[in-house]
């Protein structure tokens, strides 16, 4: 059932109708991309843009990222409120020196004279054999920055509201959009409206483990929980939503009810978000612990083109459910039927294409 002044869409919907709204509120705000008027429409997410506003404020953009950027931070600082994207996360990496030492350091280093409200909209994720170059999520690298927010949403309406809300922010925002998120879908308030970018949030209550999970490995945490109920396991999960800022006060809170935390990243495991969470946990909460923290993500290699080398690679929700048992001292052997059910449920599924049960809406 759909709510009044709702509608069911998805997430690759919600970030162009996000767009759309900041754009016709507010006269400063622009656009920039390299392909905004491509047929894609990047991933379907500035469609009708240039339709709507025109090409003074709908930019189609050169293929030399670290120019485009300090133009945007520039405008941004002249009273123009930009939002440059990018197809995927790699390209802001020729940008890296305007993002660090311009865009993240300009209110700092002028004693809060100088603002930079700028939304830069990277594309992240794997899928389509896109391999070592394109399939990367790298948002550990932009949340060590003082100076940057970085905002990483996993549903349709926090896409939306959450864009909405780092459009009309003062500081410069790192909007990261997993690709596979633009499938799913939820009911996503119609209009011009706002959510807040300062924390997690909790989308499942339980009493057993506190799971913290990012963007696409919210969806495969979710799947792990419905076969934990199963077995009258109940999980904390929070999808973290907001990397920077970081406050994870509900989250110590949670584990130090639980004594027992497992972190998803949908980046690398080592150096990733999880193990900052890990690390202020262990801080904070340590006598809480009844085990040590686990930790799931990507391994310490590039990541291969070919399906065939993908096996293993990404965690899913097996592994979630396994981490789990674990983190329990459960033994596996005790569950196999459940173990099965969720091994043939992932030997159905290509590697590489997102899974149509995790569509939506949740």
């Amino acid at each position: 059932m759909i709510k009044k002044n709702y509608k069911l869409i998805n997430g690759s919907q919600a970030i162009n109708d996000g767009l759309i709204q900041a754009g016709k509120k507010n006269k400063k705000v622009i656009f920039l991309a390299e392909g905004i008027s491509d047929p894609s429409y990047v991933y379907g997410t500035t469609k009708n843009l240039f339709k709507l506003f025109g090409a003074n404020r709908v930019i189609e953009i050169p293929l030399s990222e670290n120019a485009l950027t300090g133009v945007a931070i520039g405008s941004a600082m002249n009273g123009m409120r930009p939002i440059l994207n990018f197809h995927r996360v790699e390209f802001a990496l020729l940008a890296i020196e305007q993002l660090f030492n311009n865009a993240a350091k300009a209110h700092y280093i002028s004693a809060g004279k100088h603002k930079v409200p700028f939304v830069l909209r990277l594309v992240v994720g794997r899928g389509w054999g896109q391999g070592p170059e394109h399939s990367q999520v790298l948002e550990g690298i932009f949340a060590m920055i003082p100076g940057l927010k970085v905002i990483m949403p996993t549903f349709p309406n926090d896409s939306k509201g959450m864009l909405i809300k780092s459009i009309e922010d003062d500081n410069p925002v790192i909007f990261i959009e997993h690709r596979w998120n633009h499938y799913i879908q939820e009911n996503v308030k119609l209009g011009y409206f706002t959510k807040s970018i300062n924390g997690p949030r909790l989308i499942n209550k339980g009493n057993d483990i506190t799971i913290v999970s990012t963007s696409y490995m919210t969806i495969e945490t979710i799947n792990a929980i419905k076969h934990l109920k199963k077995i009258s396991v109940s999980v904390d999960h929070f999808d973290l939503r907001v990397l920077r800022p970081l406050k994870i006060n509900d989250i110590k809170k949670s584990v130090c009810r639980t004594g027992r935390l497992i972190t998803v990243d949908t980046g690398f495991k080592m150096f990733g978000i999880g193990s900052e969470i890990i690390s202020q946990v262990v801080e904070d909460c340590f006598k809480f612990l009844k085990y040590p923290p686990l930790k799931l993500g990507l391994p310490d290699h590039p990541i291969p083109s070919s399906r065939g080398y993908l096996e293993n690679i990404y965690p899913n929700s097996l592994n979630i459910f396994l981490a789990s048992l674990k983190i329990l001292n459960l033994k596996e052997s005790k569950f196999n039927k459940e173990i099965k059910n969720l091994k043939n449920e992932i030997s159905k599924l290509s590697i590489d294409v997102p899974n149509p049960k995790f569509k939506g809406p949740f």
